[in-house]
């Protein structure tokens, strides 16, 4: 079970999210919360893993919940608001995502079908430390979460990298040396100078001459390993390699 926190001032706020959720029967709504005073006890109480969390809020708004807390690890957020202006804001501080009022239930299930993701994934793997969990792409005007394992593989062009996604592409403006010190090196090993590649989304090996080997994805995408970066790979990756 998602053990579920809902902070926001405005009853019909509440209301909604929770009307929400109860579609998803994997999802345990602990507490509701009407101000940021009663989240930071509510968190330090409850202990959820999941936390939907307004902005604006008198007194304490959602960034001093944030702020005052003291629980590790810390739950995931997505954040409430009517006002697009803290975006930014809320991903430098790692929140999931970031729903937009008024929001409809695709949306709503987006966002939860990440938190979910996170969820689980938090709960089956050590903490590593430090280590990016998400990335925060601006494309057309919009601004885009992505979550680290929604990305399949990394291109290096220059000062910029090319994030690989489920078919889509995202420019980053970030060098791939840069971008490889921030993610896990058990899921995101770069295989070439140009290329990293998440391990999940790898559907074989396939070998070709002087030790290099051609990656292939999920997806049916054609990646090369290169001899001088195999060691990046775990054994549980290079299985009988």
């Amino acid at each position: 079970m998602i053990r579920t926190l809902i902070v926001d001032d405005e009853p019909l706020a509440r209301t909604a999210i929770r009307n929400m959720l109860r579609h998803h029967a994997d999802v345990e709504i602990a507490r509701e919360c009407e101000s940021g005073a009663e989240a930071v006890a509510a968190i330090a109480s409850h202990s959820p893993s999941l936390v939907f969390l307004d902005v604006q809020m008198p007194e304490v708004d959602g960034f001093g919940v944030l702020q005052a807390l003291q629980r590790r690890p810390f739950p995931h957020v997505i954040f409430v608001t009517a006002f697009d202006r803290y975006a930014v804001r809320a991903f430098e501080v790692h929140a999931l995502d970031y729903l937009l009022k008024p929001f409809d239930r695709d949306r709503f299930d987006a966002a939860l079908d990440r938190a979910r993701q996170h969820v689980q994934h938090s709960a089956a793997t050590p903490a590593w430390g430090g280590q990016l969990d998400r990335v925060i792409v601006r494309a057309e005007g919009r601004i885009v979460f992505l979550a680290s394992g929604e990305i399949d593989w990394i291109e290096a062009q220059g000062n910029y990298v090319n994030l690989h996604c489920g078919g889509r592409t995202h420019l980053l403006r970030e060098a791939i040396g840069s971008l490889e010190a921030r993610l896990d090196p058990r899921i995101f090993p770069r295989i070439s100078r140009s290329v990293i590649v998440n391990v999940d989304s790898i559907r074989e090996l396939r070998p070709l001459f002087r030790g290099d080997y051609q990656v292939v994805l999920r997806d049916g995408a054609l990646l090369h390993l290169s001899h001088r970066y195999r060691a990046n790979l775990n054994r549980n990756a290079l299985g009988a390699l």
